[in-house]
């Protein structure tokens, strides 16, 4: 057994009775949002408030949705549908109004992602948290988007796509940062770099094979119910595979603890005991 992992087997949740020596540098996580943490796609969730609004005309609705089934079945290999994805969202926003954007996010939150966070996520986010690591959340989505669903979700960080705003505080239809495929490892290098992680005895979360270069920059990467080129990936890497079901409602209370840690208490320790049991029982089956 690694000397990183805990005496349950589970190096994804520190809760073991046996901890690893202290290192000099901590350990981080990182989780991809859409389907690892909530049960849905973030910027199509978003898109009719955005309609709604009067940002997104309908057919540019439908554009949203067959853009990002595109980026879905393209796998990690396919450059030119990221960057057509890239370009199209890009065109989308030109000359919506930054400030709009974010108002429209922030009134919608609650309504439309704290339904959809995964019960099982919740609790691990609470877990490694709790364990003292950044967890940073690594997403395509646009920073507007991804950053106050960072601040639900008790995150330290984001790594999110950024748009380019003009003077006029429009979008000008360029994008600074792309954060998909091979661009979210090197953005996790440089974080790490920057805030001095050892990515060695860090984590990593995904749904897709899209983020294989993600998972590759840490010690511990997490299969999170993977699609088929990702599940393949994980089958022949040997990597623990995790399966989230449920969504659990997180509500920001008025006052009091931080409402993950309200929801993950909601749940209970079941989730977090499923999911060392499910990486234990994996690493059993590979060694048996």
């Amino acid at each position: 057994m690694n000397a990183a992992e805990p005496v349950t087997g589970s190096p994804a949740l520190s809760l073991g009775t046996a901890q690893a020596p202290p290192r000099a540098r901590p350990g981080a996580v990182f989780f991809d949002l859409d389907k690892t943490i909530i049960a849905k796609a973030s910027s199509l969730a978003f898109s009719r408030p955005l309609y709604q609004g009067g940002l997104l005309a309908r057919r540019d609705v439908l554009k949203v949705a067959y853009s990002h089934l595109l980026f879905r079945l393209g796998g990690s290999a396919d450059e030119v549908q990221m960057a057509r994805t890239r370009d199209s969202i890009a065109e989308l926003s030109r000359g919506w109004p930054a400030d709009e954007v974010r108002a429209i996010v922030e009134e919608t939150l609650d309504e439309l992602i704290a339904p959809a966070v995964y019960a099982e996520a919740a609790a691990l986010i609470e877990a490694h948290r709790s364990a003292g690591r950044a967890v940073v959340l690594v997403s395509a989505s646009g920073e507007e988007m991804v950053a106050p669903i960072g601040r639900m979700l008790g995150a330290t960080d984001v790594i999110a796509s950024r748009m380019v705003i003009g003077e006029d505080g429009r979008y000008t239809g360029e994008v600074d940062f792309y954060a998909a495929g091979p661009a979210k490892a090197v953005a996790i290098r440089e974080f790490a770099e920057a805030r001095g992680v050892d990515l060695e005895t860090s984590f990593a979360y995904s749904d897709s094979i899209t983020d294989e270069p993600m998972l590759r920059t840490v010690g511990y990467p997490r299969a999170v119910n993977p699609d088929r080129g990702l599940r393949r990936l994980a089958q022949e890497e040997g990597w623990p595979q995790l399966t989230f079901r449920r969504p659990v409602a997180l509500r920001q209370p008025l006052s009091g603890p931080n409402p993950l840690k309200v929801a993950a208490a909601g749940i209970g320790v079941a989730a977090v005991a499923y999911v060392v049991w499910r990486v234990w029982r994996d690493r059993r089956l590979r060694t048996a």
